[in-house]
């Protein structure tokens, strides 16, 4: 998909709102997980994706034909570039904020596993033959609730 655009000027507007939407989808997403809600912000995620493809591309297209956005007015154009710096500070927060909650998900997850290994060790017998049960692999299965 590509914007279509009747010209320059058309092109950086329609560019701007683009920007300016992106940005705040994002936003919304830091503001999810900062609040510790991230299935928050998986909601967010298809109209992310949608909207951060076509910057992408329509970013390429701007960047392979300069002259796409060179005719607008002047004034049109830095509107753009401000909107371009704020996305560029909200995908740096976006990228904290993922960050902090991978390193959360992770020790979670860490947590559990060395409960879980807690657990097992403690599953051994006694006396002076004693073997651990035919059940203690030494692989563990863990299910976790997606709602968690």
């Amino acid at each position: 998909m590509a914007l279509a655009a009747n010209d320059a000027a058309d092109r950086v507007e329609q560019l701007i709102i683009l920007t300016e939407r992106l940005t705040e989808v994002v936003a919304n997403q830091c503001r999810c997980f900062e609040a510790h809600r991230p299935q928050d912000a998986a909601a967010l995620m298809e109209e992310a994706g949608r909207l951060a493809n076509l910057y992408r591309h329509e970013s390429m297209r701007v960047r392979a034909d300069p002259g796409l956005v060179m005719a607008a007015p002047f004034e049109l154009r830095q509107q753009l570039i401000r909107a371009t710096e704020a996305f560029d500070a909200v995908l740096a927060r976006h990228g904290r904020a993922v960050t902090a909650a991978k390193f959360v998900t992770e020790g979670l997850v860490r947590a559990i596993a060395e409960e879980v290994a807690s657990q097992r060790d403690q599953l051994s017998s006694y006396g002076p033959g004693a073997r651990a049960p035919a059940s203690a692999s030494g692989a563990t299965a863990i299910t976790l609730n997606k709602r968690a």
